[in-house]
C-alpha cells in the first residue's frame, strides 16, 4: 500500500466551501480520476483519506493538506495532475509527495496568514500591531458549542507585522479587489504567524485582540488567507515546508510511468 500526501488550495469564492463539502468534492474527484484507492474495512467501507488541520469556512488557503492510501504504486505527479483536473477551479492540488515518513500531523506546528484590512491605512495598522505585541496578554472571547470561552490571543502569536505596500507575490484575494469585496478607503495587509496551540488561536481571534488592545475595528470583514503551515523556525519566526522530509534528495534517474501504473514497471521490451 502506497501513501501519498497532497497540498491543495481554497481560492476565490471556493473559500466558502465547508470542510464537509470539500470532502464530498474530493471523493468525487478520486472516482473521476480512477485512483486505485484503499478502503476501510467493515459494512460501510470508506476511501482511506486523512485530513489535517483544515482552514475555517470563509478563509482562503494556499496550504491545506491531506493524505490518501492507494492499493498499488502510482506516479505521484501524474496522480496530482489528474486530481487537479477533476476538482473545480479554486480547489487546486498544487503539490504531492509519497509519504516516506510518519508523524506528518506533528509537523504542522504553525500557520502563516495574510490578513487584508480594507478601510484601514498602513499607519493605523502599524500602531495597532505594536500595541498588541507590547501586551503580555490579550484576552478575547469566542463563542463555542459549549458557550463563550475566554483565552489569551497574544501568547500564540510568533509574528505580526504590516506587509510592505506594493509587495509582489500576494494571492489575489489579498493583493487586489475582488467581486465580492467592495473597496473601502485604504487597505492594510498584515503578516501573521501563529503557533498551533490549545486552544487554537485563529486570525479572527487576533483581530479581536487588536480591537481589545488597540481599538482597531475595520469597517468591513477582513479577508484572510493562509499562506503556509508546517514546522516552525523559532529563530526566524517563519513556517517551513512540511513535505521536506518526504521529498527525494536526488531526482530519480529512472523513467516514470506515463499513467497510474506502477512506476518503473517493465514494458516487456528486450
Amino acid at each position: 500500500m502506497q501513501r501519498i500526501r497532497l497540498r491543495y488550495t481554497k481560492r476565490g469564492r471556493l473559500r466558502f466551501t465547508s470542510h464537509r463539502d470539500f470532502q464530498r468534492a474530493f471523493e468525487r474527484a478520486l472516482r473521476r480520476a480512477e485512483v486505485p484507492m484503499a478502503y476501510s474495512a467493515g459494512f460501510t467501507p470508506h476511501p482511506k483519506v486523512s485530513y489535517n488541520n483544515a482552514a475555517p469556512t470563509g478563509v482562503a488557503s494556499e496550504a491545506e493538506y491531506l493524505e490518501i492510501a492507494v492499493v498499488r504504486e502510482v506516479d505521484v505527479e501524474k496522480l496530482r495532475a489528474l486530481l487537479d483536473e477533476s476538482l473545480p477551479d479554486g480547489l487546486d492540488v498544487i503539490d504531492a509527495v509519497e509519504a516516506r515518513t510518519s508523524g506528518f500531523a506533528d509537523r504542522l506546528q504553525a500557520s502563516e496568514w495574510l490578513v487584508r484590512l480594507d478601510g484601514v491605512d498602513a499607519a493605523t495598522a502599524e500602531r495597532a500591531t505594536a500595541r498588541f505585541l507590547a501586551a503580555d496578554e490579550v484576552s478575547v472571547e469566542r463563542l463555542t458549542k459549549n458557550g463563550v470561552r475566554t483565552f489569551d490571543a497574544r501568547g500564540a502569536v510568533v509574528r505580526l507585522e504590516p506587509f510592505p505596500e506594493g509587495a509582489e507575490g500576494l494571492p489575489p484575494a489579498v493583493s487586489g479587489p475582488t467581486a465580492d469585496r467592495p473597496g473601502v478607503g485604504g487597505c492594510a495587509i498584515l503578516r501573521l504567524v501563529v503557533r498551533h496551540a490549545t486552544p487554537a488561536v485563529r486570525p479572527d481571534d487576533v483581530l479581536s485582540g487588536l480591537r481589545v488592545a488597540a481599538d482597531l475595528a475595520p469597517p468591513v470583514p477582513a479577508a484572510v488567507t493562509r499562506l503556509a503551515q508546517g514546522p516552525l523556525d523559532e529563530q526566524a519566526g517563519t513556517v517551513t515546508d512540511p513535505f521536506a522530509p518526504d521529498r527525494d534528495p536526488v531526482p530519480a534517474a529512472t523513467p516514470r510511468a506515463a499513467g497510474l501504473e506502477p512506476a518503473g514497471a517493465p514494458d516487456g521490451s528486450a
